[in-house]
């Protein structure tokens, strides 16, 4: 069973704009609505430090969000990732903007180690990224470090999938998207030997193939992701000193959740 990030670099990254809607201008477009409309904008006073207003972009895969707070006015956008053909597809949507700034780190010490305590206007970890963890003790540890890196005005936006409750028969089939040349589905797999603790995502792809009759072929590959209850989640920000101050259950357990630094 392979790391998410072997997932990506091996299997995932080259259908990942494709699986989302194929669209780069309007994914960009989309995040910058949804995170305006959390709050993730620079406010009043921000950007009154020599390096004006900082937004870090936790698994910023191919950099949507991460250009869409350069968008939304953020001076500097720290984009993190350990995918390394996600990051290179954002190098080049990047090119002209200079506030966004791609690094190949790991988000569970990125903070510690790119950024000063206090300093972080706004801090983004979306798309999954705290499943995609190895356990459930670096989510937590990841709460500490974006309280730690957190203005004291700063906004953290967190969201993720809730995969606690083990969908069962078909329901475990999740179809992703078809276009006339490409279809993915997700199969999700709960095994004895981790309990409750993980799930193993199986992707699977199957492409036209070119010529005249048009054969089909299919890839897989598979990974495992955690397992993080919502009230898991909200207790372990609290302890991490985040005060959650809005939050927001969308379909098929995904969960979004904005938090400050508790006064």
């Amino acid at each position: 069973m392979t790391t998410a990030v072997e997932h990506y670099d091996r299997f995932l990254a080259e259908h990942y704009t494709w699986m989302l809607g194929g669209d780069p201008t309007a994914l960009v477009a989309g995040q910058r609505a949804e995170l305006a409309e959390w709050g993730v904008v620079p406010g009043e006073g921000w950007g009154g430090g020599s390096g004006g207003s900082l937004a870090v972009d936790l698994g910023c895969g191919p950099g949507y969000g991460s250009l869409a707070l350069a968008e939304l006015g953020f001076d500097s956008v720290l984009a993190v990732d350990l995918s390394r053909p996600l990051l290179d597809e954002l190098a080049a949507y990047a090119a002209e903007v200079p506030a966004v700034r791609p690094v190949r780190a790991d988000v569970r010490t990125a903070l510690r180690e790119l950024v000063r305590p206090g300093s972080a206007d706004a801090v983004v970890c979306l798309g999954d990224t705290l499943t995609h963890l190895p356990t459930r003790g670096d989510a937590a540890a990841l709460f500490g470090a974006v309280a730690t890196a957190l203005a004291p005005d700063g906004t953290a936006l967190f969201g993720y999938r809730d995969l606690t409750v083990p969908l069962t028969g078909t329901d475990r089939f999740l179809p992703v998207r078809a276009t006339e040349d490409r279809i993915m589905t997700c199969f999700l797999e709960y095994p004895d030997d981790y309990d409750d603790y993980t799930v193993v995502v199986h992707d699977l792809i199957h492409t036209r193939e070119r010529g005249d009759h048009g054969n089909w072929a299919m890839t897989a590959h598979s990974y495992r992701k955690l397992r993080l209850s919502h009230t898991w989640v909200l207790g372990q920000l609290r302890a991490a000193g985040l005060h959650v101050v809005r939050e927001d259950a969308g379909p098929g357990g995904m969960r979004t959740v904005a938090a400050r630094r508790a006064p």
